[in-house]
């Protein structure tokens, strides 16, 4: 089993876009996969058409249950859900003085019933709060969506100054499984720039794929669908089946 943590702290990186879409890209090559939504947002929830009406995760972290029992069915064969809520949104004020808070997530990871799924994918908050070392403490892997903007260059060196902290104090087994580049619009000489810039600085843990700006992807969020299921020709869903099988690729080193 896999554990990948989705995360940029900047927010419109293309984190969630990137979490939901390789999910269903891995689910349709028969990959079993779990996706756990962490945003006080639940823009993923919302996107496998889940209502945020229920608690969702958050009894695991204020009431002390069981992962297993907030997991839901979605529609989509091989993926299963579990969903955010607004209910999120206090949390690293609630957890602040308790002890261990940080190592929640990976004890209910450790769970036999978890170990079914060959991926967990985990869609963090744009935020480097508790919830988000919660995931960067569960996982042993990495995946960092990044938008090719200017100001993204300078984020992306900051987020992985602190993985790099998270690694040594509390996670010593957490890699970067990539770097995505997102919202790449290859007509214009600033995007074309960026990820030429990405590719020098950050040689060895770009991902070939690069993520194409794209209408119908813009779209498939509003209509509750994954690229693959809204618009399964369009380049959103060429790209993120690309980037599924890399994803699966490093499995094979």
């Amino acid at each position: 089993m896999r554990k990948i943590a989705v995360i940029n702290q900047k927010g419109g990186s293309g984190k969630t876009t990137t979490t939901v879409n390789l999910a269903a890209s891995l689910a349709e090559k028969k990959r079993k996969v779990l996706l756990i939504d962490l945003d006080a947002q639940a823009s993923a929830t919302s996107w496998y058409g889940v209502a945020k009406d229920t608690k969702g995760i958050f009894p695991v972290f204020a009431e002390n249950a069981s992962l297993t029992e907030t997991i839901l069915k979605t529609e989509y064969p091989n993926i299963d859900l579990v969903p955010a809520s607004t209910w999120l949104v206090g949390i690293d004020k609630r957890l602040a003085q308790e002890v261990g808070s940080e190592m929640i997530l990976r004890g209910q990871l450790d769970n036999a019933a978890i170990k079914k799924y060959d991926y967990v994918l985990i869609d963090c908050p744009p935020t480097l709060g508790v919830l988000t070392t919660n995931a960067l403490c569960a996982v042993d892997e990495i995946i960092v969506p990044v938008e090719t903007r200017f100001m993204a260059l300078n984020g992306l060196v900051h987020l992985l100054e602190t993985i790099d902290i998270i690694k040594k104090r509390l996670n010593p087994k957490l890699k970067i499984a990539g770097i995505v580049p997102c919202r790449v619009d290859g007509r214009t000489k600033h995007a074309r720039e960026i990820v030429a810039e990405l590719e020098t600085n950050f040689k060895g843990m770009l991902f070939k794929t690069a993520i194409r700006e794209n209408i119908k992807l813009s779209e498939a969020p509003s209509f509750a669908r994954p690229i693959i299921h809204y618009d399964e020709r369009s380049k959103g869903a060429e790209d993120y089946r690309a980037l599924a099988k890399e994803v699966i690729k490093q499995e094979q080193k």
